[in-house]
Formats: structure tokens, C-alpha cells, sequence
């Protein structure tokens, strides 16, 4: 990932996170008293759902981070299993309904689909899914000239010795996965799209070329619906968000970690990787959100609690390919 798509992708999840902390907190903070001889007063409620869509919406509307000079226009939501509780748009042109190229963001879904094939996680796809396979020779330009998810391959089909059971974040795991171990080889874009929305359920999920880890094309409302239905345990993935995590951030893993997009020469902030997925996790400031963030701007999280979810949906025009 270039330096501008680093750069684009942080701000979008700085945005996100601001976002998160006014609309997406837990429920009320009130607490029963412990009884005493003399009635303690009664601690105060915690802010309403509504309050938190106020103070949401204000903020997406007036901080720097959520700006349409740093970001562009985009379109952000967030909810609960039940639907969504506050959304909006920051400028003109990109809505819920509005379709984009959403990169990296297409890990998630990849992995959900696996998970809910083998209803579980196979030891056989841990590797694959959590980066750690050895298949990081994969060019994500070429394959999305291709036909097929072989064909994406080409001669990149061998694993890189040195990379073997080290995370090295890329998507020649995801399609070597694809092509040898879930029987999706022969399938084109419009194969996959039906393939994975008759597995996963119907987002509007489509795939603009045979990536199964960058091609997706979706909208910010269909992506809130695929982490609704998370939510709610209609989807296996629920239950192994976070699980078999990797350190991601090759300065502080530098025996494990080979290649990452994030990391705390960027951040600050050490995160983990899981199943197709990010694990906001750093030690010291981390809120152990589950996310799966796009070279071109679009950012799905889920809280640690698995009670709310939030998307930012925004795509950087001049920023294609990206993985």
C-alpha cells in the first residue's frame, strides 16, 4: 500500500473511531444502589439512543478527521442487530445506496463465506484466513484483468519459504485458499457473486473481477446488513471474530510479522489480525474493535461486545487496485 492510500485509509478510521465512541457505546450506565440503612441517590441514566445519534451526527458534520477535504464525500451508519440507529452523509453523490469498489474490505466477506461453508473454522483454513499461509507472491493488478480465480494466479501459486507461518498481509492467501481448498477455481466475477450472496444472504454484494479478497463491490447500506446479520448469529462468523489472531505489526513482531498495511510506525497502535479481519487490540489504547478496513476508504468495524456496528463508506477515485 502506497504512502496517499495510508494515509486516506488512517483518516477514514480516525473518522470512524470518533463516529464510534458518540454513536456506538454501550447501553445506559446506570447501576442498581447497594442498599444501606439510608437510600443512595440514584446514579444518573446514561445518554439516550437518541442523544447518541445527535452527538454522532454532529460530530460526522463538524470534525476535522470527518471533513469532506480530508475524506471526500461518504456515507456512514451505525447500528445493532436490530437496524440501524443513526446514519448520514458527509457531501454529495455517495449515499447508502451508493455502489464502490471497496478493496480489503472484501476480506471480511470472504472469510464469513468460509466460515459459514464449513460452519466453523477449519484448522485447514486458519492459515489462509489469518495471513500466515506463505502464498505472498500474488499481484492484485493482474487479477483484476483476469477471468477466473485461477486464472487470477497465473504461475504465483507456490508459497514463500520464508513467509510460512509469519503474517504478511495480502490476498494470495485468500485465492490460493479459493482455487485449492473451497473448489472456487473455474468460478468468474459473476459465479462468485452468486456463489457467495447464496451462502452469506442477499447485501447487493457483487464482485467486479475474481479477487476474492479486493474485487468486491458493494454499498455502505448492504455492507450495515451483512454485519446486522452477524450480529444476530445468522451468520457463523459471530462466534470467531477475534479468534486465532496474529500479531500484525511487524515493529513489534518483527520475528512473525513480515508485511502489514498497519502498524505502530503508522499508528501507534499494535493490532492483531484474525480471520479475514483486524483486531483493534493494542495493549494501551486499543478498544478491541473488529474490523476489516479498504485501501480506498471504506471502513466496517463491530465493538468487542458484538452489540454495535458502524460503517464508513467512501471511495478514493484515483486510487484503484488496491488490495
Amino acid at each position: 500500500m502506497n504512502n496517499k492510500r495510508k494515509l486516506s485509509l488512517l483518516t477514514a478510521v480516525s473518522c470512524s473511531l470518533v463516529l464510534a465512541a458518540c454513536g456506538g457505546s454501550g447501553g445506559s450506565s446506570t447501576v442498581a444502589p447497594t442498599p444501606t440503612p439510608s437510600p443512595s441517590p440514584t446514579p444518573p441514566a446514561g445518554p439516550t439512543d437518541a442523544q447518541r445519534a445527535s452527538a454522532a451526527t454532529t460530530t460526522a458534520q463538524t470534525n476535522p478527521n470527518c471533513a469532506e477535504s480530508a475524506l471526500g464525500a461518504f456515507y456512514w451508519e451505525i447500528g445493532d442487530a436490530n437496524g440501524v440507529k443513526v446514519s448520514g452523509q458527509v457531501g454529495s453523490g455517495t449515499d447508502g445506496s451508493t455502489e464502490m469498489s471497496i478493496a480489503s474490505a472484501s476480506k471480511w466477506v470472504y472469510s464469513t463465506y468460509v466460515v459459514q461453508k464449513h460452519n466453523g473454522v477449519s484448522s485447514t483454513d486458519i492459515p489462509y484466513l489469518n495471513f500466515t499461509s506463505g502464498y505472498t507472491q500474488f499481484n492484485d493488478i493482474a487479477c483484476s484483468a483476469m477471468a477466473t480465480v485461477a486464472s487470477c494466479l497465473g504461475s504465483q501459486t507456490g508459497q514463500e519459504a520464508n513467509t510460512i507461518g509469519k503474517f504478511s498481509y495480502g490476498s494470495g492467501h485468500m485465492q490460493n485458499h479459493a482455487a485449492s481448498k473451497m473448489g472456487l477455481g473455474a468460478m468468474t466475477a459473476g459465479d462468485l457473486t452468486t456463489e457467495i450472496g447464496t451462502t452469506l444472504g442477499s447485501y447487493g454484494f457483487q464482485y467486479g473481477n475474481p479477487n476474492l479478497a479486493g474485487g468486491l463491490i458493494a454499498t455502505g447500506s448492504g455492507y450495515g446488513g451483512f454485519l446486522r446479520a452477524m450480529l444476530r448469529g445468522s451468520l457463523t462468523m459471530k462466534g470467531s471474530l477475534g479468534t486465532n489472531k496474529v500479531c500484525a505489526d511487524p515493529t513489534a513482531c518483527s520475528s512473525t510479522a513480515v508485511a502489514s498495511p498497519i502498524s505502530s510506525g503508522d499508528t501507534g497502535e499494535t493490532w492483531n489480525y484474525s480471520m479475514g479481519h483486524w483486531v483493534e487490540d493494542d495493549p494501551h489504547v486499543g478498544d478491541h474493535a473488529f474490523s476489516s478496513a479498504g485501501a480506498l476508504g471504506f471502513y466496517p468495524w463491530i465493538d468487542q461486545s458484538k452489540t454495535y456496528y458502524g460503517v464508513l463508506a467512501r471511495r478514493a477515485e484515483n486510487e484503484q487496485n488496491a488490495g
